[in-house]
C-alpha cells in the first residue's frame, strides 16, 4: 500500500489568534494550485489560536489540530482541555504524549493512552509522539523506550481503530538543539516500530498502513532525503512550521 504523506506543524507556544489567521494565509500563499499526490497537511496551534485556525483554514485541503486532550468528559482539571470542547471548534487532530509534555508536565505512558482513547472517544485522530532522550540513545536503550511507550501508549487500542492513528518518532535529542538524525539513523527506528506494530497486531495490515512521522528538526534542506526513506511517512515540524515559506518547502518536498 502506498501511504499519504502527512506534513504536521507543532506551533507549540507561539502565535496568537490573528498570526495564527496571518500563518496559515501565508502559507496557503505559496501555493497556486493543490496537486494530485499532495500530502496531507496539518497544523497544531495553541488553544486560543483554534478557533481562529479552522476558520482560517476552512476553504482549502489543510486541516487543524489540537496539541493535547484531557481524558476527563469535564471537571477539577485546570489548563486542560476535553474532546467535547475540541469538538465544538472543529478541530480534526490531537497532539499526544509529545516529548515536551513528558518532561515539563509529568505526562507517562499510561496517561498518553488514556488521552488516547479519549481522543478516539470524540472522533479525533491522535498524533501519538514517542522518542528517546540523548541520555538514553547514549546508553543504547533507544529501542527499549520506544517499545515500552508504543506498546502502554497503544492498550487496548484496536486495529480498526488504528486506522484513525498516526504515530510521531521524535529524538529528543535533535529537537530545538540544531541536531538531526541521520536518515538512516531515523529509518532504522521507524522500520524497528513498524516492526512493533506487526508484532502487536498480527495478521492485520496495521503496521503497513500506519503513518510514522519524523519529528526531530526536519527542515527544508534535508526533508527530501528523510522522506524518501521507506518507513518515514511525513514530519512533525516544530520551529520551520512558523515560517511559511520553509513549511511549504518541506510540503513540496513530501509531493
Amino acid at each position: 500500500m502506498s501511504r499519504q504523506k502527512m506534513i504536521a506543524g507543532n506551533w507549540k507556544m507561539n502565535k496568537t489568534a490573528s498570526e495564527a489567521t496571518e500563518l496559515i494565509k501565508g502559507i496557503q500563499a505559496q501555493f497556486t494550485s493543490c496537486p494530485v499526490n499532495h500530502p496531507e497537511v496539518l497544523v497544531c496551534p495553541t488553544f486560543t489560536s483554534l478557533t481562529a485556525a479552522v476558520e482560517a483554514a476552512k476553504d482549502s485541503p489543510m486541516e487543524v489540530g489540537a496539541q493535547n486532550i484531557h481524558w476527563a468528559e469535564s471537571g477539577a482539571f485546570t489548563g486542560e482541555i476535553s474532546g467535547d470542547m475540541l469538538n465544538e471548534i472543529g478541530v480534526t487532530h490531537v497532539i499526544i504524549g509529545h516529548s515536551e509534555r513528558r518532561q515539563y508536565f509529568g505526562e507517562t505512558n499510561d496517561t498518553v493512552n488514556k488521552r488516547v482513547k479519549a481522543a478516539l472517544a470524540h472522533n479525533l485522530k491522535p498524533v501519538i509522539c514517542v522518542g528517546e532522550t540523548l541520555e538514553q540513545r547514549e546508553s543504547n536503550i533507544t529501542k527499549k523506550i520506544i517499545e515500552e511507550q508504543v506498546r502502554v501508549g497503544l492498550t487496548d487500542i484496536t486495529a480498526d481503530q488504528m486506522a484513525d492513528i498516526v504515530i510521531a518518532y521524535e529524538p529528543v535529542w535533535a529537537i530545538g538543539t540544531g541536531k538531526t538524525a541521520s536518515k538512516e539513523q531515523a529509518q532504522d527506528v521507524h522500520a524497528f516500530i513498524r516492526g512493533l506494530l506487526n508484532n502487536i497486531y498480527a495478521g492485520t495490515a496495521v503496521a503497513e498502513n500506519t503513518r510514522i512521522l519524523y519529528g526531530g528538526s526536519m527542515k527544508p534542506k534535508n526533508a527530501k532525503e528523510l522522506l524518501d526513506q521507506k518507513d518515514i511517512d511525513g514530519g512533525l515540524i516544530g520551529g520551520a512550521a512558523l515560517k511559511p515559506v520553509d513549511f511549504a518547502a518541506i510540503i513540496q518536498a513530501a509531493m
